[in-house]
């Protein structure tokens, strides 16, 4: 049995689909629909069901993906294993991260990043929503929020202090809030079905009503309308610094409390060994954002 057949056959059942999982593995279709053909061969067993619309494993496909599973990530875990981070990291790496964050942040860390691995390629899945990571093949997503529990391995790469901040015209015309009170009297940019912001009052949480006309999707849509004099939104500090050190933005700090400070979390799949790719990148992001929070103090 071939282990490059056997990575096919997992990464189809994964994707649902013979050409995705050979768009995937890099692979063109009739190579991947060779090695799936001789897999079958190979084990005397039909694995899929296959059409030109549809694919669905059959009863003997349910039985073997298991130990397709476990073949294909023992091999991945040797091979990490056996190259060692110091001949660096190497195939495709496969990253999911918010909009923002991602043309800010992650990818002015590509072309170094790229430079120093040559044999790494890289694909930036920009989503401001949590991908399923095992089955987009995702190995690792980027979030940054109060984390739910689940199954994912999650690991801290660095604080998330937040500003409120609006344009320089709006509050020239609306005046500058104080306090929590007066914020709730103010146009807020919020992401879409977010009724509150969380601030800390004394130490302790507090929720805030907003009084919105806007919302977005994105958080890049709520700081290009707050850019544009829309209102007040609450902006990660790397995100707006270039905004105030210009004057694009002014911050609005309130007396009687401050925003919650989130954190920016890695979250990528459970396994017993984490690839180089994954732990180069991360270390990557962690020297990066470490530089954001220095420049900013």
């Amino acid at each position: 049995m071939n282990i490059d057949e056997v990575v096919v056959f997992a990464a189809a059942a994964r994707a649902g689909s013979l050409s995705e999982a050979a768009r995937r593995l890099g692979l063109t279709p009739m190579i991947a629909t060779r090695r799936l053909a001789s897999l079958e061969r190979s084990l005397g067993v039909r694995l899929m069901h296959r059409t030109t619309r549809s694919m669905s494993l059959t009863p003997e496909g349910e039985s073997f993906l298991p130990y397709a599973q476990a073949l294909v990530e023992t091999e991945q875990q040797a091979l990490a294993l056996l190259r060692g981070e110091d001949k660096g990291a190497a195939g495709l790496l496969r990253v999911s991260a918010p909009v923002a964050f991602s043309i800010k942040v992650i990818a002015p860390l590509v072309p170094p990043l790229l430079n120093t691995n040559p044999e790494l390629r890289m694909s930036l899945d920009m989503t401001d929503s949590m991908p399923d990571l095992v089955s987009s093949g995702t190995d690792l997503a980027i979030r940054i929020a109060r984390l739910k529990d689940s199954s994912l391995i999650a690991k801290k790469l660095a604080d998330n202090p937040r500003s409120l901040v609006a344009s320089p015209a709006y509050l020239e015309k609306h005046g500058r809030p104080r306090s929590a009170g007066e914020l709730a009297h103010h146009d807020c940019l919020p992401l879409y079905g977010v009724t509150h912001w969380t601030f800390l009052r004394a130490g302790l949480e507090a929720s805030l009503r907003l009084q919105s006309r806007f919302s977005s999707t994105s958080i890049e849509g709520c700081h290009a309308a707050c850019l544009a004099g829309a209102g007040i939104a609450l902006l990660s500090d790397w995100n707006v610094a270039d905004d105030l050190a210009c004057g694009r933005l002014a911050r609005v700090a309130l007396d009687d409390a401050e925003p919650e400070t989130l954190a920016i979390w890695a979250v990528y799949p459970t396994s017993r060994l984490v690839p180089p790719k994954v732990r180069i990148f991360i270390d990557a992001l962690v020297s990066a954002l470490a530089a954001i929070k220095g420049s900013s103090t």
